[in-house]
C-alpha cells in the first residue's frame, strides 16, 4: 500500500511538471496537483517560446512526455473523432510509439517465466535484436525447434503495473475535471477515460490479440488471395504471443511493389474487398489496417498482421450503417436524421431542429457529386462529426469502422487513383441489403417484435399494480421539463413584482388621499407636528409612480 503511494505521488510530480511545461497552469491548479505534488512550487519549470505552439499540439506533446501508457491512450483517442475535435484528432494521430527496446536480458527473463523453460528448450534461434519496439512491448525473430520461423511479440516487464497505476491517477484527475471544467463534463471524460481503458487494457492481453486473429482468418477460409498468419498456441501466453513469421512488402512502398511487379489495380481492389467483407459481412474486422499493418506477399496475396485493436457490428449496428450510408447517397435527411437518433446515445436537451439543419448541410456537401468521387470513410466521418457538435454518443465499434474505412481508403487511393471505393462497396451493399430482406431475417424481426410486444402486455397487469401502490403510499414523483423554463419564471417574477409595487403605489395613494380629504373636512392644516405630511407624501408617490414608468419604458413593453 506504501509503495503504490508512493509511486501515485511520483507519477502526479511527473503529470504536473508535464503539464506545467507546455502552458497548461490552470488545469494544475484547478485540479488540485498543487495540493496532491509536495514542493510543488520548487518543480515548476518555466514556459519558453519553444513550447507555445497550439492547444492540440500542446495536448500531445504531454502526452509524449508521460510515456507509453499517455501515448497510447492518445493512439486509441485519435481513432474517435465523434468525441474529439478534428484538431486534436489530427494530432493525436502524429504520436509515435518512439521508445527504446528493453534488453535481452528481460526478454529472455519474460520468455521463461512466461514458457516455463529456457529459450534452449524452445528454440532453436532467438534473434537478440527486436525487428520492432512498441510502447506495450517489443518483437524478436526466431526459429522453432520444428525449424518454423516465427515472430514472437513479447510484453515489456511491469508495463502492466505502470499502466494500472496511470489510469487510476487517470480517473481521479479526469473525476475532479469534470467537477471543476465544463468542457470536461460536456465531454463526459471520465466515460471516454473509462471507454479507453477498456481498449488499452485489452491490448495487455496477447491471447485475446490472438483470438481475434484466428477468428478473422477464419473468415477467409476460402479466399486464399487474404492471409493471416497463423497463430502458435504452445509458445503463446498473456504476455507473449508467438505467430508465423511473415516476410512480405508493406503495402504503402508502392515502388517496391512496382519493381517486383506487382499489380497495383488488384491489389488495392483486394484489399478493400477484403475490408469491406470483414465490415459489412461479418461485422468483425481489423480496427487499424494502416500500411505497418498489411503486407503483400507474391501472387498479390494480401496479409494483414497485429490484430490488438479490432472492431465488432451486431446486426443492429450494420443496419444502422448501412442506413447512413443509404440515406446519405439518397440526400435523405430525414433518413440520416432517424438513423442518427437510432444508433447513438441522445441528449434530451438536443435540438433536433439544429440537428437537421447541420444535416441538410451535410447533404448539399455531396449534392451532385458522382459517387465514384465520394469518399465513403469522409461522408461516415462527417456523419459521426454531426453527432459530436450535438453530444450524441456513438458507440465506439462504428466509430471504429469510419476510421478503418478512411485509412483503407487511403491506401487505395494510392495505388490506384482510378479505383471507386463505392463500385466495389456496391455488391457487399446488396449483399447486406439482401440479408435485411431475406425472409428468414424479416421473421426473426417480425417474431422479436411480437416476442417483446407479448412481454409488454403480459407485464403491463405487474406494473400498473405497482404504479397504484406507489400512489396509494403518496410516493408518485412527477418531474416535468419545458424549455426555456428559467426565463419563464423570471419574467413572470419581475411582472409580480412590478404587479405589487403597482398595488402599493395605488394603495399610497389612496391613504395620501385620505387624509387629504379627512384635513379638508376637519379644516386643519396640513401639518401634523409640524411635518408637511401631505407634501412628503405627494413627493413619495411622484417618485414611485415616475420610476415604474421608467422601469416599463426601459423593457420595451410600453
Amino acid at each position: 500500500m506504501f509503495a503504490k503511494r508512493v509511486r501515485h505521488i511520483n507519477r502526479y510530480r511527473e503529470i504536473a511538471t508535464a503539464l506545467l511545461s507546455q502552458g497548461f497552469d490552470y488545469i494544475v491548479e484547478e485540479t488540485g496537483l498543487m495540493q496532491k505534488v509536495p514542493y510543488y512550487q520548487r518543480v515548476r519549470p518555466v514556459f519558453t517560446k519553444e513550447n507555445t505552439g497550439g492547444v492540440a499540439e500542446r495536448i500531445r506533446l504531454v502526452l509524449e512526455q508521460l510515456g507509453p501508457t499517455y501515448v497510447k491512450l492518445g493512439q486509441i483517442a485519435s481513432t474517435r473523432p465523434d468525441l474529439l475535435p478534428p484538431e486534436i484528432i489530427d494530432e493525436l494521430e502524429k504520436l509515435q510509439d518512439a521508445v527504446p527496446a528493453f534488453s535481452f536480458t528481460e526478454v529472455r527473463s519474460v520468455l521463461q517465466e512466461e514458457l516455463g523453460g529456457t529459450l534452449e528448450i524452445f528454440f532453436q534461434h532467438f534473434e537478440p535484436e527486436p525487428i520492432a519496439a512498441a510502447s506495450i512491448g517489443q518483437v524478436h525473430q526466431a526459429v522453432l525447434k520444428t525449424g518454423t520461423t516465427v515472430a514472437i511479440k513479447i510484453q515489456r516487464p511491469s508495463i502492466a503495473i505502470d499502466i494500472q497505476t496511470d489510469l487510476e491517477i487517470l480517473y481521479e484527475l479526469s473525476n475532479l475535471a469534470e467537477r471543476r471544467f465544463h468542457w470536461a463534463k460536456s465531454y463526459q471524460l471520465m466515460d471516454m477515460i473509462d471507454e479507453f481503458s477498456k481498449s488499452l487494457r485489452s491490448e495487455l492481453d496477447y491471447t485475446s490479440e490472438a483470438r481475434n486473429a484466428e477468428k478473422i482468418s477464419k473468415q477467409f477460409t476460402n479466399n486464399p488471395m487474404i492471409y493471416v498468419p497463423k497463430i502458435y498456441w504452445d509458445y503463446s501466453t498473456q504476455k507473449v504471443l508467438t505467430a508465423e513469421y511473415i516476410e512480405g512488402i508493406k503495402i504503402s512502398k508502392k515502388e517496391d511493389l512496382k519493381q517486383q511487379g506487382y499489380n497495383l489495380s488488384l491489389l488495392a481492389e483486394r484489399f478493400a474487398k477484403g475490408i469491406f467483407h470483414q465490415i459489412f459481412m461479418e461485422g468483425f474486422f481489423h480496427g487499424d489496417p494502416h500500411p505497418g499493418n498489411v503486407v503483400v506477399l507474391p501472387g498479390e496475396i494480401i496479409v494483414f498482421l497485429d490484430f490488438g485493436m479490432v472492431g465488432r457490428l451486431s446486426s443492429e449496428m450494420k443496419y444502422n450503417l448501412s442506413s447512413l450510408v443509404i440515406g446519405l447517397m439518397r440526400q435523405d435527411s430525414d433518413e440520416l436524421t432517424k438513423t442518427i437518433f437510432r444508433m447513438g446515445i441522445v441528449p434530451d436537451h438536443v435540438n433536433r431542429i439544429q440537428l437537421r439543419e447541420d444535416i441538410e448541410v451535410l447533404k448539399e456537401k455531396y449534392y451532385g457529386i458522382p459517387l465514384s468521387k465520394v469518399s465513403l470513410g469522409e461522408a461516415v466521418s462527417s456523419i459521426f462529426a454531426v453527432a459530436l457538435k450535438h453530444k450524441i454518443k456513438i458507440p465506439a465499434d462504428l466509430v471504429l469502422v469510419g476510421k478503418a474505412l478512411l485509412t483503407m481508403e487511403g491506401i487505395v487511393e494510392r495505388l490506384d487513383p482510378r479505383l471507386s471505393i463505392l463500385d466495389v462497396a456496391e455488391p457487399f451493399g446488396q449483399k447486406l441489403l439482401m440479408e435485411r430482406l431475406h425472409p428468414k431475417n424479416l421473421t426473426k424481426t417480425l417474431w422479436q417484435s411480437l416476442s417483446d410486444l407479448s412481454e409488454l402486455f403480459l407485464s403491463f397487469p405487474q406494473h400498473f399494480k405497482e404504479l397504484i401502490s406507489v400512489v396509494k403510499r403518496g410516493r408518485l414523483c412527477l418531474e416535468v421539463a419545458i424549455p426555456e423554463m428559467e426565463l419563464i419564471l423570471k419574467t413572470q417574477d419581475r411582472i409580480s413584482n412590478r404587479l405589487s409595487f403597482s398595488i402599493i403605489l395605488l394603495a399610497f395613494s389612496i391613504i395620501m388621499a385620505s387624509i387629504i380629504v379627512s384635513l379638508s373636512i376637519a379644516g386643519h392644516s396640513s401639518l401634523l407636528w409640524k411635518i408637511p405630511i401631505v407634501e412628503i407624501g405627494f413627493g413619495i408617490a411622484m417618485v414611485m409612480f415616475i420610476w415604474l414608468l421608467y422601469a416599463i419604458i426601459r423593457s420595451g413593453r410600453l
